[in-house]
């Protein structure tokens, strides 16, 4: 009885012990098959096709390089006046319009202020002279025979409704301190006086031009010191520009400068006429006037001026953009992309002018996009292929 007993425990304790060894495998058998199906589906990445860029070249040949400096700014009529207004009066009218685009010609009449008031006092002044000079005239018979034929002539000459002519010359100290102890010289510059104030009623063109700015109209109260509009001369206007100090003294009065509008469709031509001597302490630059003649332009157009300041020997000129860092540029030597030193000496919006560059070296002409030390290019035959295309044709 007992021995069946100890029989069955140990057949139950094999029992268990295998159904172990068997989980045990189990369990390692489905790891490796795991495994296996994770490695199955793991497809290997393709490699990519290496590419090699082309690029467009030049061959480096040094020469001259004339610098080309670009300014703008807008223009100036060389010639203008302001009109203010001396004496007080009511604007009256005149031949023509005081409006602005109005042309006039040399001496005609822009301003006319009503001077009827004080033209009255002004003959009254000069009647005054000729009644005191005729006063003396019996003295000057009988004292001063010989300068009475002088007088005699000026009062003859005397017309009150002309400029008052200037007085006889006085020869002696006598015949001085005689016309000067009358009142006669205190009464002639009195009157010239009035006369000169009276001029100032009228304003008149000095050249030909045009109204640019009308402040007043016909009736209007003109007050004493009153701006009253402007005048230009046409044809001839100047062009302000700042420049850098740099080329202060590569500037000449009289150099040739080209001029173009905004829209680039009209060319003009024009001369530096003024250097100023003072440099802008903030801008460091210096003003220069570049003298423009032309029928077709306007005061206030805006041009832009190339100035030839110099030529630079022994460089080449490159877009502004192949320029790298610590003054870099890329050359291509062997189908590979590497870099050399150079010495800008002078930038303009998009160029620069480069030294020591030496001739026959390949340069990239066209930026690279991702372009690098070292990166395989091509080089792009352009001129082979454009001869290509020219044969077919």
């Amino acid at each position: 009885m007992q021995s069946n007993t100890n029989l069955s425990y140990s057949f139950m304790n094999l029992r268990k012990l295998i159904l172990s060894i068997l989980g045990v495998l189990l369990i390692v058998v489905a790891f490796y098959g795991a495994q296996l199906i994770v490695k199955s589906k793991n497809t290997p990445k393709p490699r990519p096709n290496k590419v090699i860029k082309s690029v467009f070249v030049d061959i480096v040949q040094n020469g001259t390089i004339p610098i080309v400096i670009s300014a703008n700014g807008n223009l100036v009529a060389k010639r203008r006046m302001e009109l203010y207004a001396e004496v007080q009066g009511v604007f009256r009218r005149s031949k023509k319009l005081f409006k602005a685009g109005q042309k006039y010609g040399a001496g005609e009449t822009l301003i006319n202020i009503d001077a009827s008031e004080y033209y009255a006092s002004v003959q009254s002044s000069k009647s005054s002279l000729y009644n005191l000079i005729t006063s003396i005239m019996p003295d000057l018979r009988l004292d001063y025979p010989d300068d009475f034929p002088k007088w005699d002539a000026y009062l003859r000459s005397f017309d009150i409704n002309k400029r008052t002519p200037p007085l006889p010359e006085m020869t002696s100290e006598k015949e001085k301190f005689f016309i000067s102890g009358r009142g006669v010289l205190t009464n002639y510059y009195n009157v010239k006086n009035q006369e000169q104030r009276l001029s100032k009623y009228t304003i008149a063109a000095p050249y030909k031009g045009i109204l640019t700015e009308a402040l007043v109209t016909e009736g209007t109260l003109v007050r004493v010191g009153q701006k009253l509009g402007e005048y230009i001369n046409v044809g001839v206007y100047e062009l302000e520009v700042a420049i850098s100090k740099t080329y202060s003294d590569l500037l000449k009065i009289g150099e040739a400068v080209a001029l173009v509008n905004l829209e680039g469709t009209e060319n003009y031509s024009g001369t530096v006429s003024r250097i100023n001597g003072r440099v802008d302490q903030a801008s460091q630059t210096i003003t220069a006037f570049i003298e423009v003649r032309s029928a077709s332009l306007k005061e206030g157009m805006y041009l832009e001026a190339n100035l030839n300041a110099r030529e630079e020997p022994d460089a080449i000129e490159i877009d502004r953009g192949l320029l790298l860092e610590n003054n870099r540029i890329f050359v291509v030597r062997d189908s590979i992309l590497d870099v050399i030193d150079v010495k800008p000496v002078y930038f303009s919006d998009e160029r620069v002018v480069l030294k020591e560059v030496p001739n026959g070296t390949t340069i990239i002409n066209k930026p690279v996009a991702g372009a690098y030390v070292g990166m395989l290019v091509k080089v792009y035959e352009e001129n082979r292929t454009t001869a290509k295309s020219n044969e077919i044709e």
